[in-house]
């Protein structure tokens, strides 16, 4: 019990000491963040996550730390989908990029509290009701197949319809009022396009988190190393979308890998349990999630080398005066 206290202390602590280092020194202010800073702090947030992974192997043993790895690594993978549907609500929206960060801020606070309630609650139904796992895989193969074929243009869906909804029922405001979520005006309470951006955002990563949440679980039900994994995971997605929302293009053959992914994962526990009868080692799921995935990252920089950098889509409006 005290050893379990330890861990997850010491999970707690680094995730505030994070949290205060990045929203109270870091980005005390409101600014647009570049690419070379967006990669840096991207590129710390992932090695506390996989170094992370060395406490994990320190305090739990190697199996755990490979399913850890594992979980961090698909879950950072999927969140390249989030951040696309992202990119297209500021898009819509018209948010400048200086006021995205705090849209973003509150986004990955609201996504933490989400997967914290999803991965509690699925981590006991799985382990109360093991024939939930096989619901899980099948929705994880059914995943990955829709997702090697759907067209393009099914990504948007859901953020067009949310954000149909949520115009319809939340009275917002036709301009910024700076980085305001919400403001009086004439005596009557609006919110600005801000709030309407942030509201938005949080359904959406729901969506996605209904993807991730189950691939994880089908990995292991211990809720230690499904939350920690997918909390590090996403922590780095606000620093990471600014310098993937310049360069999603590179990224076009990912999907595939990402598809294949979840097809194995999913079809993992069928071939276990019915064809196997003793699982695979932890160290064998991660090689193959590492492969597949390395595979489509390099596939996709391969056949993309002689494509132009990007920009954003949609250019922003100049942000009225408040």
């Amino acid at each position: 019990m005290a050893h379990a206290a330890t861990m997850w202390a010491v999970f707690l602590g680094l995730i505030a000491a994070l949290m205060v280092l990045d929203l109270g020194i870091l980005h005390k202010n409101n600014h647009v963040i570049g690419i070379r800073e967006s990669l840096t702090y991207s590129a710390g947030y992932i090695l506390i996550g996989t170094g992370f992974g060395a406490w994990v192997w320190h305090e739990m043993g190697r199996a755990a730390a490979a399913l850890y790895w594992t979980g961090f690594i698909v879950e950072k993978t999927l969140s390249i989908d989030n951040i696309f549907a992202i990119s297209l609500v500021f898009s819509a929206l018209s948010i400048p990029r200086k006021h995205q960060y705090r849209v973003l801020v509150w986004g990955i606070l609201a996504a933490i509290l989400l997967r914290g309630v999803m991965i509690g609650l699925g981590a006991q139904i799985v382990s109360d009701f093991h024939w939930v796992l096989y619901l899980f895989s099948a929705f994880l193969i059914f995943t990955g197949v829709n997702m090697a074929f759907a067209e393009e243009e099914a990504e948007e869906v859901p953020k067009n319809t949310v954000l149909h909804f949520c115009k319809k029922y939340m009275r917002v405001t036709e301009k910024l009022h700076g980085d305001k979520f919400s403001i009086m005006l004439n005596g009557k309470f609006w919110f600005t396009p801000l709030m309407l951006a942030l509201v938005v955002v949080n359904i959406v990563d729901a969506i996605f988190a209904v993807d991730s949440v189950p691939a994880i679980l089908a990995l292991t039900t211990n809720t230690y190393i499904v939350l920690t994994s997918n909390i590090f995971a996403i922590l780095g997605l606000r620093a990471l979308y600014f310098a993937l929302d310049a360069m999603l293009h590179r990224f076009e053959y990912l999907k595939y890998a990402l598809a294949a992914v979840l097809v194995f994962i999913g079809g993992k526990i069928f071939y276990v349990d019915f064809v196997l009868h003793h699982p695979l080692p932890p160290v064998f799921s991660f090689a193959v999630t590492v492969l597949l995935l390395a595979t489509g990252v390099f596939y996709s920089l391969y056949r993309t080398r002689h494509e132009p950098f990007k920009r954003h889509p949609k250019k922003s409006k100049k942000e009225p005066k408040s």
